[in-house]
């Protein structure tokens, strides 16, 4: 059994590196990355091949395959979060033409669950299934004003030792006055993001963002895109308490 769960253990690692590069990976440098032996990596990928989790080229270098993503999509499928949030998504890209969010705690992480673009120039980061950092986003500071214990210990603790990266109480608090966070290039230079919570029956269960280039930001009136954000968020926590269809 302590045998078994190694092996899965490895097979996770391997999905997991293949997942954070952009090239396909030979056996040997994925071997050496994760300081493996050959073998067992070229095992564990003729594994994970067979049931389509990863896939490899004509130079026999692999990449993650297509059975991740409809996992993947599975997952999210299941999410009532994402459900919810979809449509009211989908508006908001269309009639601001900038890229929308949806992120959530996920075990102490903050994780893109769904995104929307816009019809702006810029396509905002980060991709699905990515984390976020806590004290540089607004998502983050959504977080830390209303959720810290959903946040994992490590970013939990950069927040109560008043490091460089943590957010002042006060910033804080006002993120809880006002009903929204942002953060003005804090994270990407030249990209602001504004996030607003969304509650489902006295809970934080998410965030919806809204993501555009810090300079058509300040050609707009911030507080209406702010107000708008808030709205969508609102709708989204409606939906998943079914008071909005």
């Amino acid at each position: 059994m302590q045998h078994s769960a190694a092996t899965v253990e490895k097979a996770i690692d391997v999905l997991f590196h293949l997942h954070d590069r952009p090239e396909p990976w030979g056996v040997s440098d994925l071997g050496r990355a994760l300081d493996l032996p050959k073998s067992s990596v070229h095992r564990l990928l003729v594994s994970l091949r067979r049931r389509g989790l990863v896939e490899s080229d004509e130079r026999g270098r692999y990449r993650p395959g297509i059975a991740l993503l409809a996992l993947g999509l599975g997952v999210l499928e299941r999410e009532p979060l994402v459900a919810a949030a979809r449509p009211v998504l989908e508006r908001e890209a269309a009639e601001l033409g900038e890229t929308c969010f949806v992120v959530a705690a996920c075990a102490g992480k903050l994780t893109v669950l769904d995104k929307v673009e816009g019809t702006g120039f810029l396509r905002a980061a980060p991709r699905v299934g990515s984390n976020v950092p806590v004290p540089v986003t607004a998502v983050g500071k959504l977080y830390l004003a209303h959720a810290p214990h959903a946040l994992s210990s490590e970013d939990a603790a950069v927040q109560a030792s008043g490091a460089r990266a943590s957010v002042s109480q006060r910033e804080l608090a006002n993120v809880r006055k006002r009903g929204y966070a942002e953060n003005l290039g804090e994270w990407i230079e030249g990209l602001a993001v504004i996030a607003a919570p969304v509650f489902a029956h006295g809970k934080l269960v998410g965030a919806i963002t809204t993501a555009l280039p810090t300079s058509r930001l300040n050609r707009m009136d911030k507080k209406a895109v702010a107000q708008r954000v808030v709205a969508a968020a609102s709708r989204v926590g409606a939906r998943m308490e079914g008071r909005e269809t």
